[in-house]
């Protein structure tokens, strides 16, 4: 059997110079020893993984995350360095939020026999501990203490491994209690270590399988993580978490005349199956001639509205025939010459119509005036293809009714459910008479800005109210939104924090047998964002919780919400690659100063179209709306646009953005033009 091994060295140095990693190949070695102390076992170790990374936080935790996936199949995680006392050791802390459980017998294992070595080993700081299926031990950065601490381990190490995944370990104990019983002083089968606890979850919804990494609700407050044990992840790591996660669109048929298509993508192309016109028809008012005649007095011997008709008399030289825009050009016309043209020459006996009317025109041409069969549409023409949004602009509605389609396939759009929670907050929604405020109360005002949004961007959206900061009754409100309500999406804000009260990740975890997929993302503001997805009803449902500050809460609806809103709804859908469907961006030049922060920003901002210094050319210009704090919703207020501005490590360490630099802007609304 072999145990699969990745070996991640975090160093600056060695980093930048990857020769100087000695550590490593110590490793390597000492496996390799060790590999043929078990010659004739059917166990071994294999080195199938090796990466060197900066001493960044960040870069630990996103190489762990993805090695820790059931698809790279690695049963044990080595790191070594970043394990002491000054500012870049921070691998300890980097690990401790990515374990699921504790291995601390291995930790004072190490430590026990580093001891007996050196007194400074109480200076070490190991953590060990399993993620998944992978468990995870940090060794020393020098390569003596590394192999130390390794050959500590090692011996029993296998039996750790032989646990990773299985359902109950009391065989696996007794077939080693018996194997081993003279080595050992005491019997591995006299106790036995729980594989269920709470930290594991078998996800039975049919997603897939995964560890629950949040807090027990259930345990004393005491007892949570004091730090968050989701990763910090990138925007584009987000980004890809949400194309793959987010379900794939279904198609209905919708028909355009009883129904609100606006905001819907058609799942099929859309073929016209008749001409437009599909007759002759008369461009103007005037007369139907025969183009050859030329000018003249002629004899009216016909009348064309435009209406149903049978046929009519057949034109012949030296006649003409009176006609209306739009109506059928009778057989033998060539021609129609606009009545402004013409004169009467004579009159009816009743006098109601012309009699005789003289043609003024000169140099008349063949179809002059004439809209020729087909001459707009063709039968069989492509007339909107798969991926066409039906907008509000009337174009698709016309289009279609023109040629006679009134119901068409199209994907179908979720239904949102949008959720506040917290006891402190107020509705003013829902209440016709004003509330005054208690002390610690605020009014609510994420769930009108997301049901407003929502609905703006032609999704239909659902209020569920305010959930009160009790884990029972935010069950209850989101198992009834999804059963009861029969929505597709949930938006929540508030709850997705650290704090006692913060319950979503929980209940989504341990009550609806969800899947988060992230709980953190490395952005301003935001960070504590999360998506998830459950199975509800044999259907995929998803949960965006999103932050309690209602300028986070709007922004990531805009960055991450409506992407996903729009993918599920056929936009950008393509059956092998489904690209998020992101919102346009444009390059804008700063009118100010800005300061960077550790993370990229999305700063709400005004984007205009104003002249430059050479006459006939424009450019786009965007400034802040003000104070950016992550609770002030007036930060939107007249904002078009938010600002994406990167970190200070994107620009070279620097904390300032000067004015007339170039950025990229996200456009959230419609921007104006300085004459």
């Amino acid at each position: 059997m072999s145990f699969n091994v990745g070996i991640l060295i975090s160093s600056d140095t060695c980093f930048k110079d990857n020769s100087l990693d000695k550590t490593s190949h110590s490793i390597k070695e000492c496996f390799s020893k060790y590999n043929k102390s078990l010659e004739g076992t059917d166990k071994y170790y294999s080195i199938k993984q090796f990466i060197i990374v900066p001493d960044n936080l960040d870069d630990i935790q996103k190489i762990l995350t993805e090695w820790c996936k059931e698809e790279n199949d690695l049963s044990l995680i080595l790191t070594s360095g970043g394990t002491g006392y000054s500012k870049k050791d921070i691998t300890p802390e980097a690990v401790k939020p990515l374990i699921h459980k504790e291995a601390i017998g291995i930790v004072h294992k190490m430590l026990s026999d580093s001891l007996k070595i050196t007194p400074f080993a109480m200076m070490a700081r190991p953590v060990a501990g399993v993620r998944n299926n992978t468990l995870i031990i940090t060794l020393p950065g020098s390569p003596k203490g590394a192999v130390e601490n390794l050959e500590a381990v090692l011996p029993t190490l296998a039996h750790a491994l032989d646990q990773l995944g299985i359902d109950d370990s009391r065989a696996l104990h007794k077939g080693i209690a018996k194997s081993h019983q003279r080595e050992h002083s005491h019997s591995h089968h006299s106790h036995h270590h729980d594989n269920h606890g709470d930290s594991t979850h078998k996800q039975s919804c049919g997603i897939s399988k995964h560890r629950l990494i949040s807090n027990d609700l259930n345990g004393p407050i005491t007892a949570r993580s004091r730090s968050s044990p989701y990763p910090m992840i990138s925007m584009d790591e987000a980004f890809n978490l949400i194309s793959q996660n987010t379900p794939r669109p279904t198609v209905v048929s919708k028909n355009i005349n009883n129904e609100s298509i606006t905001g819907y993508v058609l799942s099929e192309n859309i073929y016209a199956p008749t001409d437009v016109p599909n007759f002759r028809a008369s461009i103007v008012d005037g007369y139907a001639v025969v183009h050859t005649d030329g000018p003249g007095t002629y004899s009216v011997v016909s009348v064309s509205h435009a209406s149903p008709t049978e046929e009519q008399h057949v034109l012949k030289s030296g006649e003409i025939s009176r006609i209306t825009t739009g109506a059928p050009i009778p057989q033998g016309a060539t021609a129609i010459v606009m009545v402004e043209e013409t004169q009467i020459v004579s009159m009816t006996d009743d006098g109601k119509e012309e009699k005789e009317v003289c043609i003024l025109a000169s140099d008349v041409k063949e179809n002059d005036n004439v809209r020729e069969k087909g001459s707009d549409i063709k039968k069989g023409e492509l007339l909107l293809e798969k991926q066409s949004v039906i907008s509000a602009t009337g174009g698709e509605i016309g289009l279609l009714t023109s040629v006679g389609i009134s119901n068409i396939k199209v994907f179908e759009k979720p239904l949102i459910g949008v959720l506040s929670t917290g006891d402190e907050l107020v509705d003013i929604m829902n209440n016709n008479k004003s509330s005054e405020l208690q002390y610690g109360q605020i009014y609510d005002c994420n769930r009108p800005v997301l049901l407003s949004v929502t609905r703006d961007n032609n999704f239909d959206a659902i209020d569920l109210g305010i959930a009160s900061d009790k884990a029972s009754s935010l069950e209850n409100l989101i198992r009834n939104a999804f059963d009861n309500e029969k929505i597709d999406y949930l938006i929540t804000s508030g709850g997705v924090s650290m704090g006692e009260l913060d319950l979503l990740k929980p209940i989504i975890e341990r009550r609806l047998n969800g899947e988060i997929h992230f709980g953190r993302v490395k952005m301003k503001p935001g960070k504590p964002t999360t998506f998830a997805t459950l199975k509800f009803n044999n259907k995929i449902k998803v949960i965006f919780a999103l932050p309690g500050n209602p300028a986070s809460a709007t922004v990531c609806f805009h960055l991450f919400v409506l992407p996903s809103l729009r993918l599920f709804s056929g936009y950008n859908f393509f059956e092998k690659s489904p690209k998020l469907p992101t919102l346009p961006t444009v390059r804008a030049r700063l009118i100010h100063d800005v300061q960077l922060d550790p993370r990229p920003e999305y700063q709400r901002g005004f984007v205009k179209q104003t002249k430059t210094n050479e006459p006939g050319k424009f450019e786009l210009v965007v400034e802040n709306t003000g104070f950016q704090r992550s609770s002030r919703i007036a930060s939107f207020k007249g904002a078009n646009a938010l600002i994406v501005l990167p970190s200070r490590e994107q620009h070279a360490g620097n904390k300032l953005l000067e004015k007339g630099n170039l950025v990229n802007v996200i456009l959230i609304g419609p921007f104006s033009s300085e004459n």
